[in-house]
């Protein structure tokens, strides 16, 4: 047995049971073990229940530590994190994007902020609680590769939220339950008494709390009023965009393909339809034979542009003189909104639309001209689409031996949420992007989020025999 008695360890002691149970296990293993708990956050005002959670947590992941019998340190962060994960969330959705702030905070705090603090404190390496695996290989040349591996337990599979890590971040990181599945980690804790074992798994922005988004980006986007929009069925049988897409894919199918599919499987995030591995639909010839800009209009979305007359009429036993909106073959004013800034592709609350058989969701924020616009209906034109671009400058690979040429084409699977199962796809290198065409159509892709392609793990390169899980090799901003 390997003594790990000199190689000192920082488990980020959340207060919750999976960091708790990843302290545990690497104190039975014999690191040197000690528990840093960072604060990353202050202003109580933006939870919804009020309080401050991080007194809280601090509070239990200090009895933690003593439980497990390790020091116990604290460091103050929120200056850290407002400034490179809650400003850049607010600049997103100024712009109309949805960022992710789980992935910005492991890049940039807890792998780096957080890391750099762990380091001075004497670390060799930083733990987590994460569900996900990490091996690291030697390659042709001696050299050490890092690799990113699903977690052992499908229903917590956390290794999407690592997708924006480094080599370098990789190689001092360590995730000492991500061979063991959720119930087993309660099991462990209990059996360890730990005060943190029956804690609830915490919800929301990381490090904030469960909060009210819109209230939460009011701090400093203002509201504005403006129209909800419903786009009729009839919107897209007319629209040209929609109609080159349609072309454009059924061009690419490989022959004998039956006619190309232009709406998602899709019911809800726990219940979606795996696309199961296999056969791709496209003929990679044909899609080689693509130009940059077929491919650049291939993954813009559809956009909004319908147009209100107004006419007048009068009403009421006093024929009072009022004004109402035509009909509109492709849609109609269903409602208001307090600003297209606070909405992302594909939600379904917060709306309060009423009088539909069916969810109405929204399809397009529209930030200039403060307009949503909404569908009814999964299965509504507006939520799916097949084809997303990673700018340039946003391609990020973990595995960086791997890296994509331009002119290259390679199949992955690929997730564009956590929790989504994995779908497969066609990842396609050019000059002017990464381009992601999935084998069906996808829900609620939205700009910037991440996506993150994996790979089946390579029996011959796993030091586990009969892997069959998966790895990530690299992820981008859509």
């Amino acid at each position: 047995m390997a003594d790990n008695s000199k190689i000192k360890v920082c488990i980020g002691l959340s207060g919750g049971v999976d960091s708790s149970v990843a302290a545990l296990i690497l104190k039975q293993q014999g690191y040197d073990v000690f528990a840093l708990f960072m604060q990353n956050w202050h202003d109580a005002s933006t939870t919804l229940h009020g309080d401050c959670e991080w007194e809280e947590d601090r509070f239990v992941a200090e009895l933690v530590a003593r439980k497990v019998g390790i020091p116990f340190y604290f460091v103050d962060l929120s200056a850290e994190y407002r400034k490179r994960v809650v400003d850049y969330m607010f600049d997103e959705y100024e712009k109309g994007r949805t960022p992710n702030p789980d992935v910005l905070c492991n890049r940039e705090i807890k792998f780096d902020a957080f890391l750099e603090c762990a380091k001075k404190l004497g670390a060799d390496y930083v733990a987590t609680g994460h569900y996900c695996r990490k091996e690291t290989v030697l390659d042709e040349k001696g050299r050490e590769i890092h690799r990113i591996l699903a977690g052992a337990d499908p229903n917590k599979d956390q290794s999407y939220f690592l997708c924006q890590l480094t080599q370098e971040q990789l190689s001092q990181a360590m995730f000492p339950i991500g061979d063991i599945e959720k119930p087993e980690v309660r099991r462990l804790a209990h059996e360890a008494d730990l005060p943190s074992a029956d804690k609830k798994d915490s919800q929301g922005i990381c490090f904030v709390g469960k909060v009210d988004l819109p209230t939460f980006l009011q701090q400093k986007l203002k509201p504005c009023e403006g129209d909800v929009v419903e786009v009729y069925d009839a919107y897209y049988a007319d629209n040209e965009q929609y109609a080159f897409l349609k072309s454009t894919l059924a061009s690419v199918l490989k022959d004998g393909e039956s006619d190309v599919k232009m709406i998602t499987d899709y019911v809800c995030e726990d219940k979606s339809v795996p696309a199961a591995s296999g056969d791709c639909p496209f003929d990679m010839e044909k899609l080689a034979g693509l130009s940059d800009e077929d491919l650049l209009k291939l993954s813009q979305p559809v956009r909004y542009d319908i147009k209100f007359e107004t006419e007048t009429y009068r009403s009421g036993r006093k024929h009072i003189k009022k004004t109402r909106y035509k009909d509109n073959p492709y849609g109609k004013i269903v409602g208001k909104h307090d600003g297209a800034q606070f909405y992302t592709i594909g939600q379904r609350k917060g709306l309060n639309i009423g009088g539909h058989k069916d969810s109405v969701f929204v399809i397009e924020t529209d930030i200039p001209q403060n307009i949503i616009y909404v569908g009814e209906g999964h299965t509504h034109k507006g939520l799916s689409r097949s084809c997303l671009r990673i700018d340039p400058s946003e391609i990020h690979w973990i595995r960086e031996d791997l890296r994509m040429n331009v002119g290259e084409i390679r199949r992955y699977r690929v997730r564009i949420r956590y929790r989504q199962p994995l779908q497969d796809a066609t990842l396609i290198m050019r000059e002017n992007g990464l381009y992601i065409l999935f084998d069906t159509p996808q829900r609620g892709i939205t700009a910037g989020q991440f996506a993150a392609w994996y790979t089946p793990v390579e029996a011959s390169l796993s030091t586990r025999a009969k892997d069959t899980s998966v790895e990530m090799i690299g992820s981008g901003v859509i």
